[in-house]
Parts: structure tokens; sequence; C-alpha cells
């Protein structure tokens, strides 16, 4: 006699990891992924800092959705918030300035380049291709550096800001410099003798 042992498998756990997103299945699940970052650990927008941040993170949620597309098949949308406290450069005094980047957007999926590249210049989202290894990392990134302001400047600053620079070998490269009009005073003199 034969038993046939019944078994159940167990559902597949579905982990998310932003390092390598599966984008579509992580949307198909409606899930959620948040946490805090080092700002170091953002190479390239720690290069745009005024100085070292031992102690700053990013803040940051993915949330994955799905909506009905044109043809009434679902497409996969992730809303991206985000924010960090980046010391910068104050253009008016030139110290650091606190400033707070903050990023709040929606994201759509295609299937290639070629379709992300026409439907993002006809559509309000950001068109974005979707991938199974799509790194949430660096999207966050992207996001926080197109988000630091062109000139970023205290309200008040707290030191008085110069409005004129002295250089005092310029300035004596000019006083040792015989002055043009003195020179010609010279020359129409030396003429009538």
């Amino acid at each position: 006699m034969i038993v046939r042992e019944r078994f159940r498998l167990a559902p597949m756990s579905r982990e998310f990891t932003p390092g390598r997103l599966d984008v579509v299945r992580f949307a198909e699940a409606a899930e959620t992924l948040s946490g805090a970052r080092p700002l170091q650990a953002y190479a390239r927008l720690s290069a745009e800092l005024a100085g070292p941040t031992a102690d700053s993170s990013v803040q940051w949620e993915a949330v994955g959705a799905e909506h009905d597309g044109q043809a009434g098949t679902p497409v996969p949308w992730l809303h991206l918030t985000a924010s960090a406290m980046v010391p910068l450069v104050c253009q008016r005094c030139m110290t650091p300035v606190d400033v707070e980047l903050q990023v709040d957007r929606w994201f759509r999926f295609v299937e290639n380049e070629d379709t992300a590249a026409a439907e993002d210049e006809e559509s309000e989202e950001d068109v974005l291709v979707a991938s199974r290894d799509f790194d949430l990392h660096a999207l966050i990134e992207d996001e926080l550096l197109m988000e630091i302001p062109v000139t970023p400047r205290h309200e008040h600053c707290p030191e008085p800001v110069k409005l004129s620079a002295a250089d005092p070998d310029f300035e004596a490269a000019e006083a040792a410099r015989p002055n043009p009009f003195a020179v010609l005073g010279t020359l129409r003199s030396g003429k009538r003798k």
C-alpha cells in the first residue's frame, strides 16, 4: 500500500530590498519599504556638501501601487518620499547653511527605454523602465540631487556680508604704478621748453 503524503506549500516570501527591487512585483503586492540611510552612503550627494556629515541621514519611503493603464491593464507605479538636512555653502556669506531637501514624487514604469523616452515627454509624472533589479537608492540620490537649490543661502546670514573685497597686493601694485595724467603732464612740459 502506497501512502501519499499531503502537504501544502507555504506562501513564497516576497522580501523586497532597495538595492535590487523587482518593481513590477513590488507594485503588484502594494508593498511599502522605508528606512534611514547615512548621508555618506550617497557618494554623489556627499560630494555636493559643505563638509562631512557624521550623524546626518536620509529618511525615505517607497510605496508600490498598480493603476489601470490605457488598455485597461495594470501599470506599476511607485510613490517616493525622501528627506535630508544637508550642509551647503551660503552663496551670500560663504559659510555653511543647513538646507532641508524633500522629495515627494510619483513614478510610472514601462517595459523599455524607447517607451519611457517617448512617454516621459508627454506625461506629468516621471516615466522609468521597470526592472527586476531596480536600484531604489540611486533613484533617491538622483531626486535629492535635483532638489539642491541653485543658490543656497541663509534667510539672515550669521556674519555680516562683505560687499567688497580688498587685495593688498593689488593695491600695492596700483600705488607703485605712475599716474597716467602725471606722465602726460611731464611729456607736455618737456615739449614747451
